[in-house]
């Protein structure tokens, strides 16, 4: 058989296999084009999800007629002046995008730079290229694509249905549009407007990026996000990490609401979502998500964008320092949080309340029905649990603002009972955020009244966040308990995993793991942390070893013994059922106010609910 060469049309088609995939491929690669371009203003139109026609036109820079042919040509790109791929500055690069559309469909460009007199266009179909004709049109380019994969009728039978293309370019568009807060954007599907993102106002273009962004999330995700979202910024080792990430209160059910852009680029990288599972780990149950914005400014010779042709994916040259940038920066935010919790909360709750409301079974922060009988959990069964949670209890010492001073309780001041002539009148209670106790219902929830409203607690979940953070503090002070085990017990795995174990034993020992290298290609482990309890040697050495040759990270570790301490923590706090006396209900709120993270429980329920005196005032027709 004799080798030769493929016709130039069939290598377009095949590079078309790897760059266009479906139609929101075409119109990602054809908008991050216009981006390039300069364009202020981008308007796409679709029809039969984009299989029957593809508009997208933009107010860029535009194509001269002499420019147009070699437009349409593979690997032909003005984005790389010095060939150098560790050095890019935009959104594409590769010069595949245009010819692979024109390959596997009909498409016709026009273009006018603002200098040119007329308006130039060209047409391809299924990679035949035309003669470059004048034509009318004003600055920018236009192009239309129509009849998308007519060229190959197979690639037409694995797209799905028309709705299902339409919601795919619909998240591609509001993906661009996120990174890009200074430009204009709308979509129109079948003729009606789907999506619209205006540019930014005016009054905001004098304030920062940042502010920004947050006006152009709100557009796009909505007020409430913008009203729970917390403020992220991080830079490490020349990483700069800013966005923002809702409250754990404000959750979703799946990860499809999380976005990772890398120097303007929106990418789907599983580091990213691992990273921000690991931030929310302590504050959210496993089938609950946060939803998060978040972008990455990374020097170009340290992220390689040149993974697949689709640009969609990026390779770090150190993972581990970009995945706990990522995960350092959102555990700041949310411990500087405090007790805030969502005010889609209260906003729940309120619908509740209103006649006629029906009950809201998928609340935001993902309660429901499936949380009855949470109280009613079994003891803990791993040996030493209950010991230890009991050291971490002792409720009555930690309620009582009567036995000692504020300072000594761990109070904030006009907390504590009783008077003091040496210091001014205690602040009213009510002033406090959480305000003053009032009441205890059915023993399990705590009535406050505040300035302007009233707060609800639930004092089970409140104190289980509170012994929980008590007891995360003992983790990260290094007083991790450990136990011997009785026959050592040596864990096979690869050379190189086992080296790099060995390299972090001393790390790992601050943890409670006590491991040492056992010839090539295993470990011997001697100590485990006690609050494992009967804990699966072999696994858990396993999972650290696939984590540090991931993220160079012994996060497993620490993950689990944060899972026991939630555990311990659940069990050992004040539990529903229990009457608490007024002083102990408001050393609860003190201590509450003064905790990181005291807004919600460890399984993401919030702790409390907060209704303004105007909104109750609405519910009985006073205002």
């Amino acid at each position: 058989m004799t080798i030769r060469r493929l016709p130039e049309t069939l290598v377009n088609r095949i590079a078309a296999g790897e760059v266009i995939e479906r139609p929101a491929s075409a119109i990602k690669e054809l908008v991050e084009n216009a981006i390039d371009a300069g364009a202020t203003r981008i308007d796409i139109a679709i029809a039969g999800g984009g299989r029957n026609l593809i508009s997208v036109a933009d107010d860029g820079k535009g194509m001269g007629p002499d420019e147009l042919p070699v437009a349409v040509e593979r690997h032909a790109t003005s984005k790389l002046p010095s060939d150098d791929l560790m050095d890019i500055r935009w959104l594409g690069f590769r010069g595949e995008a245009l010819p692979s559309i024109g390959a596997v469909g009909r498409m016709a460009i026009t273009s006018r730079r603002a200098a040119d007199e007329a308006a130039s266009s060209i047409e391809i179909d299924a990679g035949r290229v035309g003669p470059v004709k004048p034509a009318a049109a004003g600055p920018g380019t236009r192009i239309e694509v129509r009849d998308l994969f007519y060229a190959v009728p197979a690639r037409l039978k694995f797209l799905k249905s028309d709705r299902s293309e339409e919601l795919a370019v619909q998240e591609i568009v509001r993906r661009l549009a996120m990174a890009h807060p200074d430009i204009a954007f709308t979509l129109q599907q079948d003729g009606r407007m789907a999506f619209r993102a205006g540019a930014i106002a005016p009054d905001l273009m004098q304030a920062g990026l940042e502010a920004r962004r947050l006006a152009r999330l709100e557009q796009i995700l909505g007020r409430d996000f913008a009203d729970n979202a917390l403020p992220i910024e991080a830079v490490r080792e020349g990483i700069r990490l800013t966005g923002h990430a809702g409250l754990p209160t404000y959750n979703r059910g799946n990860a499809q609401h999380q976005y990772l852009f890398v120097n303007g680029r929106p990418v789907r990288d599983k580091l990213f979502v691992g990273a921000v599972r690991g931030a929310y780990a302590d504050f959210l149950s496993h089938d609950r998500h946060p939803v998060a914005a978040l972008f990455l400014e990374v020097p170009a010779d340290e992220v390689d964008v040149n993974v697949h042709p689709a640009k969609a994916e990026v390779r770090f040259r150190d993972a581990g320092l970009v995945r706990g940038l990522i995960v350092g920066a959102l555990r700041h935010a949310l411990a500087e949080a405090g007790h805030r919790a969502s005010t889609t909360v209260a906003q729940a709750a309120l619908g509740a309340l209103r006649p006629q409301a029906a009950p809201n079974l998928n609340l935001p922060f993902g309660g429901g029905s499936r949380w009855r009988g949470y109280d009613n959990l079994r003891p803990a069964t791993v040996p030493g649990m209950a010991e230890a949670a009991a050291l971490y209890n002792a409720p009555q010492g930690d309620f009582s603002t009567t036995a000692a001073s504020g300072d000594e309780a761990g109070l904030p001041p006009g907390a504590r009972g009783g008077a003091d002539a040496e210091t001014p009148a205690p602040v009213p209670l009510q002033a406090y955020p959480l305000g003053a106790a009032r009441a205890q219902l059915h023993e399990t929830y705590i009535v406050a009244q505040t300035t302007d409203g009233i707060v609800i607690v639930d004092q089970h979940a409140a104190h289980e966040r509170l012994v929980y953070e008590r007891m995360k503090q003992h983790l990260d002070a290094g007083r991790v308990p450990r136990q011997a085990l009785l026959l050592p017990e040596v864990v096979e795995l690869s050379e190189a995993e086992a080296v790099r174990l060995a390299a972090r034993s001393d790390e790992l020992a601050e943890l409670g793991l006590v491991l040492e290298g056992f010839g090539g290609g295993a470990v011997v482990v001697r100590e485990v942390p006690a609050l494992l309890g009967d804990v699966a040697v072999q696994t858990l050495v396993r999972d650290l070893a696939d984590a540090l040759a991931e993220y160079d990270s012994v996060q497993p570790l620490k993950e689990r013994l944060e899972e026991v301490c939630g555990t311990m923590a659940c069990h050992g706090s004040v539990r529903a059922g229990r009457r608490l006396t007024l002083d102990e209900m408001n050393a609860l709120l003190r201590q509450m106010e003064a905790t990181p993270h005291s807004g919600q429980c460890n399984h993401g329920r919030p702790t409390y609910v907060e209704l303004r005196l105007a909104d109750i005032e609405k519910l009985f027709g006073r205002r």
